[in-house]
């Protein structure tokens, strides 16, 4: 019985700490990022100097940028579409209960998780998909939309991956009206790539069978002595991305080892014998 009553009283810490987090950080300034015309902006190893024209010429004498012994990858256009492309992962609320505690939200604590994340994330996207490649759908999301979504806009998002993952079947990555509006647009490789990306994606949907989801991630953890709601360092959670692709069962994970270095980086690679 006593225990009963301590099980309680953790649950209802949780719920408040949970709740205070959620008010703490649920506030958001919007701000606008701004770029100096006259500078070059280096994204992941691609350089792109906003006076360009679309034919990737600069606009003006780029004296500015005559020091700089590189290639220009490309406009302002060009970087949007890059920046876009990249995989965004931060907190979130509402997604099923994480095993052994009462929190259904990592707001306030499962920052370096959603970094280490990204990390990973984007490590997939390098080998799988290779550095060139951008979204093809990229500009097409009107930014005001993407700003009115909701926790039950995001949930209906990745209900499908979520469904899949329970039923432990293959992902139904692209619905049929999507499927047909590749194939009229896209040749296969585009095809190809399009569905290895909203496969890596689904890897990291806020379920407890996703293969790199914050619910994995915590199981991960809990062999370094971490639990749900605990801060987790680089250096830990380095180790529990190593973990995570190691325990991986999806076979396009199979070859694919994330090696920790003696400072701690994570290095996402093949696996060579």
């Amino acid at each position: 019985m006593e225990a009963t009553g301590t099980d309680e009283v953790e649950k209802i810490k949780s719920k408040f700490i949970s709740a205070w987090h959620n008010m703490k950080y649920s506030w958001v300034l919007k701000t606008k990022t701004y770029f100096s015309r006259n500078s070059p902006v280096f994204l992941l190893g691609k350089c792109y100097h906003f006076k360009t024209d679309e034919s990737g010429e600069l606009s003006t004498d780029g004296s500015n940028f005559d020091k700089i012994n590189t290639e220009i990858s490309g406009n302002v256009e060009e970087f949007r579409k890059d920046f876009i492309s990249r995989i965004w992962l931060t907190y979130r609320e509402e997604f099923p209960q994480i095993k052994g505690s009462a929190l259904t939200t990592d707001c306030g604590w499962g920052c370096t998780l959603r970094t280490g994340q990204m990390l990973l994330a984007q490590g997939l996207m390098l080998h799988f998909l290779g550095r060139a490649w951008v979204w093809p759908n990229a500009l097409d999301i009107d930014s005001s939309d993407s700003e009115s979504w909701t926790a039950h806009t995001v949930k209906k998002l990745t209900a499908s991956f979520e469904a899949s993952l329970t039923a432990e079947r293959e992902p139904k990555i692209l619905s049929k009206h999507h499927q047909g509006t590749l194939k009229r647009n896209c040749d296969d490789r585009e095809m190809r790539n399009e569905v290895y990306h909203r496969k890596i994606i689904s890897w990291f949907g806020d379920s407890p069978l996703a293969a790199f989801g914050l619910h994995q991630l915590i199981e991960c953890g809990k062999k370094s002595g971490k639990i749900a709601g605990d801060w987790y360092g680089p250096a830990v959670v380095a180790h529990i991305l190593r973990k995570a692709v190691e325990e991986a069962r999806d076979p396009e994970l199979q070859g694919v080892t994330v090696y920790v270095a003696q400072d701690c980086t994570g290095k996402c690679c093949d696996y060579v014998d």
